[in-house]
């Protein structure tokens, strides 16, 4: 297979104070796609900042390629930054290193995994996945290779098919014991932390996943302030009227903006209907979605509806400030983060955990459109959005950072170790 190597060059300040970097870091995740603002590009971009050596593998698969409502086709966006198998990509300060997928058992693998750790020799792996063939693999490879292995799981009771809201009985529960829990507890054994992003995601990791529990450790998701801000200066005043000139909106509409898929799960046609019924009582909302799925045709049916396809997340920043409010219908996405970052108030399922929320945003009862209707009602007061806005962009900016959340693995790497790195 012929190797395509892709250079960017992309130049990175190190964070304060940082004597790291000589310590190799492999991160493992099963896509990679460095246009989306997700876990798996901004977490290597700010540990690389901190001094690491940061490499990530990942597979060939395109992002969400498991989901069914993408089974017939995966948006372009997606498809067009999905990267060959033998690609080396250097950006942000790491390297990203491509690898062919495969698949056992009907799950997927990445071939190739334990000869490219054995190459690069790591001083710690990172795998973003907690079960699944990849942690199995890079836990038999620790075995012989040394390196310290840490692992994280991102699956909320709400996401998870078993979460209570139906029965499972004995054959399901017998098959989760053995194609989850066995080896997400012998992946267990051999790691040092599992990092969760909210408390559920730990219960889920524990008791669903094998994970053990005094091995759970709660670390939030960040934002990237480079993108993710509120607005500052006039330029940015500027572009903000622009943007919403461009799409139609009035400088006095409360425009209620989601990004991500529309899909059945994500329900986002609940929002549209939301906005067609305030406008039907004379109230000045419009909505904006950036994404795609099997529910955007039908949200574009809908009365005071803009949609924009997927686009990068550098972007993304730009279209938040254009906007007034941040909805998101059911599950948790760290989107919900980057529109709080940007100062506008959220709203949010009252399913999922509220850290990020409360004292910025406001929670509806999931999947009642009277629920939410209510909540976007309150929001039509200006002086509560900018309050709210204003607490959301201090929360995130002191509490919910990539900066943060790489610091916080740096010290556990660094413990771990309990050495100077490898040569």
């Amino acid at each position: 297979m012929t190797r395509k190597t892709v250079y960017y060059n992309i130049e990175q300040p190190r964070l304060e104070g940082s004597s790291t970097r000589s310590m190799k870091v492999v991160v493992i995740n099963e896509t990679f796609s460095p246009k989306m603002g997700y876990l798996g590009t901004m977490l290597p971009k700010y540990l690389a900042r901190a001094g690491l050596d940061v490499h990530v593998i990942a597979t060939d698969l395109a992002a969400y390629y498991n989901l069914n409502e993408f089974k017939s086709g995966v948006p372009g966006f997606l498809q067009e930054q999905t990267l060959q198998a033998g690609t080396v990509m250097q950006i942000d300060g790491y390297t990203a290193h491509i690898l062919p997928h495969g698949r056992a058992l009907g799950h997927v693998l990445m071939r190739g995994l334990a000869a490219k750790l054995h190459v690069l020799r790591p001083d710690v792996v990172y795998s973003v996945l907690a079960i699944g063939w990849m942690p199995l693999e890079a836990a038999l490879v620790k075995c012989v290779s040394g390196y310290r292995l840490f692992t994280g799981s991102h699956t909320s009771a709400l996401m998870f098919a078993g979460d209570g809201t139906r029965p499972r009985g004995a054959l399901a529960r017998a098959r989760d014991f053995c194609v989850r829990w066995l080896p997400g507890r012998f992946v267990s054994l051999f790691s040092e932390r599992c990092y969760c992003p909210t408390a559920d995601c730990g219960e889920v990791a524990w008791k669903r996943f094998g994970v053990q529990r005094s091995k759970i450790d709660i670390v939030h998701l960040g934002i990237d302030p480079e993108f993710f801000h509120p607005i500052s200066g006039a330029a940015e005043r500027e572009l903000r009227a622009e943007l919403r000139r461009r799409l139609g909106f009035h400088p006095s509409d409360i425009v209620c903006i989601y990004t991500g898929k529309m899909t059945e799960g994500k329900n986002v046609i609940l929002l549209a209907r939301a906005v067609e019924q305030l406008r039907s009582e004379g109230r000045p909302f419009r909505a904006l979605f950036v994404g795609d799925g099997n529910q955007r045709a039908a949200v574009e049916n809908q009365t005071g509806c803009v949609v924009l396809d997927f686009m990068p997340f550098s972007q993304l920043g730009d279209y938040y400030r254009a906007s007034d409010v941040a909805v998101w219908l059911t599950n948790e996405s760290t989107s919900m983060l980057d529109a709080a970052a940007c100062g506008i108030p959220i709203v949010v399922s009252d399913r999922i955990y509220q850290d990020h929320v409360t004292g910025n945003g406001l929670a509806y009862r999931m999947n009642d459109l009277g629920s939410l209707c209510e909540q976007l009602r309150m929001l039509e007061n200006s002086r509560l959005r900018a309050r709210l806005g204003a607490a959301g962009a201090r929360k995130m900016r002191d509490s919910f950072s990539w900066e943060l959340a790489a610091q916080r693995r740096v010290r556990d790497f660094t413990a771990a170790l309990g050495r100077q790195p490898r040569s």
